[in-house]
């Protein structure tokens, strides 16, 4: 299928690894002009060089940076200022038990996972309304579906998040611009490695049966790769979905139980 993107531009946030990468790769793949952002330089550019290989007609431009600041933003800003696509991802917060944190780390969570895509959104939105086309797609989490208790950081933010969307998405769509969620459950990515491992150590158990355990819980019988994350992303951006908006997509390969 065509998805009738090629020659748009995006941006998008926390590319260097995992799902944000697979967002990348797929986006560049048909065709579009991708600035990708990132804090670590090194698997920026390592990325960077993945996806020219992959997609050589297509520019691609690195911004080393903190999204999750305002001087960060003012950077990706600058290399990308009119994008047609946007891509917002950030790292999620850290598990824990609420009364262990205080107000600062609730207020870095809420910033992170939830401010700092509104910034994006209030700062790129107006010109799409204006090319009448544009594509914003929130990387959330399945907790915003059915919460874990010890991602109440995640939960808070993120749902936070969910619900602004819902409203904007509601305001623009007539312009032709999309506002939609991806909820991703277990994915084959460097955090969830990292989140098993340190599992694993509590448990007493191997990382390689922890991690079996784990996915054969997952009905899909398997983690999900970035790749088919990123197909998923790519094809919310593409012309053939303008009437899909405001939507929360979870791809969790069946975990969630629930009907609706």
């Amino acid at each position: 299928m065509d998805l009738g993107i090629a020659g748009k531009t995006a941006l998008v946030c926390a590319a260097s690894k995992g799902l944000g990468k697979g967002c990348a790769l797929a986006l560049a793949r048909e065709g579009v002009h991708v600035t990708i952002l990132a804090r670590g330089a090194e698997a920026l550019e390592a990325t960077a060089a993945e996806i020219r290989a992959a997609a050589p007609k297509v520019k691609v431009t690195t911004v080393a940076s903190d999204i999750t600041t305002a001087a960060g933003r003012a950077a990706a800003l600058a290399a990308c200022p009119k994008p047609d696509i946007l891509v917002n991802n950030a790292g999620g917060p850290p598990p824990g038990d609420f009364k262990d944190w205080d107000r600062d780390t609730w207020i870095k969570a809420v910033d992170a996972n939830m401010l700092t895509p509104i910034e994006l959104i209030k700062a790129t939105i107006d010109g799409m309304i204006a090319r009448k086309f544009g594509r914003i797609v929130n990387i959330t989490s399945s907790a915003v579906k059915a919460p874990i208790d010890v991602l109440a950081l995640s939960n808070g933010a993120r749902s936070g998040l969910t619900g602004f969307a819902a409203g904007l998405a509601r305001k623009v769509a007539r312009h032709n611009v999309t506002i939609n969620n991806l909820l991703p459950g277990s994915f084959d990515t460097d955090r969830l490695r990292g989140t098993m491992a340190a599992r694993a150590k509590s448990a007493g158990k191997s990382v390689e049966e922890f991690a079996r355990v784990a996915s054969d819980a997952v009905p899909a019988g398997r983690f999900g790769a970035p790749a088919e994350f990123g197909a998923a992303c790519a094809f919310l951006c593409s012309v053939h979905a303008g009437y899909i908006v405001g939507q929360n997509l979870l791809i969790d390969g069946g975990a969630y139980p629930g009907t609706f």
